[in-house]
């Protein structure tokens, strides 16, 4: 059974939406946590280092982090296939984006919402545009960032995409509207919805 520490319309709710893609069995536990203007209080229940979501409990196999959660639940619960398994064609391409996820893409998106533009060359770092450029030149492949199959790849940026859709840090983009519409569609995203709130 998996717990998930969740707090309601944050980053962990796409998890909903994967667990539920992937038929696995969980149980939420909602935690609070410190919000962004510094009020708040870490959950002492939380397993996450930093007090953050989200996090998973697998029988006692904690695993935090985004990218590595999917990761995870995708070679846990491979019944529905929605991450290529080791040896499959695609798992090079897979482990690539959820890494690109992590390094390249949520970094880049942040630092354009903070306002912080980094160093035009330095290790570890891609500017906003350039992730963008890389991201669109890879939807034009579509439907999907893997092609023709969808993957916890999809809940991570799609989810990221509908998140911040109203935010006016992405550029308009048809291409971009109609992947988020692909991936929100999915019956599994409207299940998760339902146990947002816990």
């Amino acid at each position: 059974m998996i717990t998930l520490y969740h707090r309601p319309r944050t980053r962990s709710t796409r998890f909903l939406f994967l667990l539920e893609e992937l038929e696995a069995p969980y149980r939420v536990q909602v935690v609070s946590t410190r919000t962004q203007d510094g009020t708040g209080v870490i959950d002492p229940r939380n397993p996450h280092p930093h007090g953050k979501v989200p996090a998973i409990d697998d029988d006692g196999a904690v695993v935090f982090e985004s990218a590595a959660i999917a990761l995870y639940l995708t070679d846990r619960f491979p019944k529905n296939h929605v991450g290529p398994l080791v040896g499959e064609r695609l798992r090079g391409e897979y482990l690539s984006w959820l890494a690109y996820y992590a390094g390249g893409f949520e970094p880049s998106l942040m630092s354009k919402f903070m306002k912080v533009e980094p160093p035009r060359v330095a290790a570890g770092w891609v500017t906003f545009d350039d992730m963008m450029a890389t991201l669109l030149a890879r939807l034009e492949r579509g439907p999907f960032m893997l092609g023709e199959s969808f993957s916890a790849v999809d809940v991570l940026y799609g989810t990221t995409f509908a998140q911040f859709a109203s935010s006016g840090l992405f550029p308009k983009s048809a291409l971009i509207d109609a992947y988020v519409q692909r991936v929100v569609s999915r019956p599994a995203c409207a299940r998760g919805m339902a146990h947002d709130g816990g």
